[in-house]
């Protein structure tokens, strides 16, 4: 038996399958090249290759898409089908892959866990068990699953810098911000196209309003981000930070010439970000033109899906703002079953957020400002069960905020304006929302202070 690169042991007796995966595994990790296709080049040589076929099958969990479904069980099937010689490590590893066809994603979590746990330079299970953590929405866990094994790092191990990103995120999401920002330089100190990397530094200039030392950061590192596979979801960061100064000419150029993709190519993820850019835009009341009927068509085919809450609320989007009736009847009808039927992870988001969100996002469209104040209210503490990060959940407090001002309910709006500043003082938008809210109760006086504090911030 052979050690990978980090000396942790596996099944398999050929260097040169386990050097394949290890090249796979950096293309993922570095969000470069087809890792995908680089292990099937290896399996294709080494059809006996466990861990191999691990890689793949945990790779594809993060795809959370009809479309590679039967790919992904075929990788599992032949995990398990080589189950007799595998190691206790890689039968974690078979196992959380199953966990995961079967719909237990929490289960799978654990799985990894267990393989970390017996080998903690296991640099597969840590990324996994941390991008697992971001779909599921597990805050705590995002920086947890780093923290335990941290110690047992050093730079000279290879993935060091990786792992330290990772660990960058998770400081980010649970506002240790300081030492965040520290990490995720180091990170990009070690390995300068390192994307993830680059995305923790962006999120915690987001969460702390840093707009235009986010936007000069972007742009310095541009070069190593701007060509990888995390590129859409830079981009998007980038146009955030130039919403949040009112530059909408710049988001609507980013998004033409960035985020909206060109062709149907299926994946799932290129959109999620072109639509929750786009809804914010429409709570802006910026007209975007043609751009929601392109998306929808690119939606619409994976209105019954079910799989994944934050896939569906994203389509919602869509179909919403393009006057969709039938898709957005088509998904919620197809949630409404699979809520009453299913048993698998993905129910208790669809039932807790996801379709809360959905109706909310109909009412909005249909200008029942009213009815989507009433579904969001009572959701927006379990906003993490959605999944993703506290930025791309950000939309759902923005959205009941906007319905609140627009259904004249001026002192829900106020605390939840008030609160937004709280958290983010250097966004003149929150201000805005301020003045609105003062505005509505006829407190002219509040309101026009809001108001200077938004406009001494966009002339900053």
């Amino acid at each position: 038996m052979l050690s990978d690169c980090r000396g942790v042991s596996t099944s398999c007796q050929h260097a040169d399958a386990i050097r394949g995966m290890e090249s796979a595994h950096e293309c993922a990790l570095a969000f470069s090249g087809d890792a995908v296709a680089e292990i099937d080049a290896v399996l294709a040589e080494h059809p006996d290759f466990v861990m191999g076929h691990c890689f793949k099958a945990a790779m594809l969990t993060q795809e959370m898409e009809t479309r590679i479904y039967a790919d992904f069980v075929q990788s599992v099937e032949a995990a398990e089908a080589l189950w007799s010689q595998a190691n206790e490590r890689e039968r974690d590893h078979i196992r959380a892959v199953r966990a995961w066809v079967d719909g237990d994603f929490y289960g799978a979590v654990q799985h990894w866990e267990a393989a970390l746990t017996k080998c903690p330079l296991d640099l597969l299970a840590l990324q996994m068990v941390h991008q697992s953590d971001v779909l599921l929405g597990d805050v705590a866990g995002l920086r947890d699953c780093a923290a335990r094994e941290f110690s047992l790092w050093e730079v000279s191990i290879p993935g060091y810098e990786f792992v330290i990103g990772f660990y960058a995120f998770g400081l980010e999401e649970n506002r240790d911000f300081m030492h965040a920002e520290e990490l995720g330089r180091q990170a990009l100190a070690l390995r300068p196209n390192n994307p993830y990397a680059v995305h923790a530094v962006a999120h915690v200039m987001e969460m702390r309003g840093r707009q235009s030392g986010g936007i000069s950061f972007m742009k310095h590192h541009e070069k190593s981000w701007a060509q990888s596979n995390f590129a859409n979801h830079l981009w998007w960061h980038l146009s955030l930070f130039h919403m949040d100064v009112g530059q909408v000419d710049k988001v609507l150029h980013l998004y033409d010439n960035h985020l909206r993709s060109q062709k149907h190519s299926g994946d799932r993820y290129e959109e999620l970000d072109a639509a929750a850019l786009l809804w914010r835009l429409k709570l802006l009341d910026v007209d975007v033109g043609h751009r929601w009927s392109e998306l929808a068509d690119k939606w619409e085919t994976s209105a019954s899906d079910t799989l994944y809450a934050f896939n569906d609320v994203h389509a919602m989007m869509t179909f919403v703002s393009d006057n969709r009736g039938e898709a957005a009847e088509q998904l919620l009808t197809a949630n409404a079953r699979y809520v009453d039927h299913a048993s698998d992870a993905n129910v208790a988001m669809s039932r807790e957020m996801g379709m809360p969100f959905c109706l909310a996002l109909q009412a909005f469209a249909q200008g029942k400002y009213g009815e989507c104040v009433d579904r969001l209210l009572p959701a927006r503490y379990n906003t993490h069960r959605l999944g993703g990060s506290f930025a791309q959940r950000d939309i759902i407090g923005w959205t009941l905020l906007e319905a609140a001002l627009r259904a004249r309910r001026f002192r829900l709006a106020l605390a939840l304006a008030n609160e937004r500043c709280a958290l983010k003082p250097s966004s003149a938008q929150n201000w805005k929302y301020v003045a609105r809210a003062h505005k509505g109760l006829d407190d002219l006086h509040r309101a026009a202070q809001a108001q200077a504090k938004a406009n001494s911030l966009l002339a900053a």
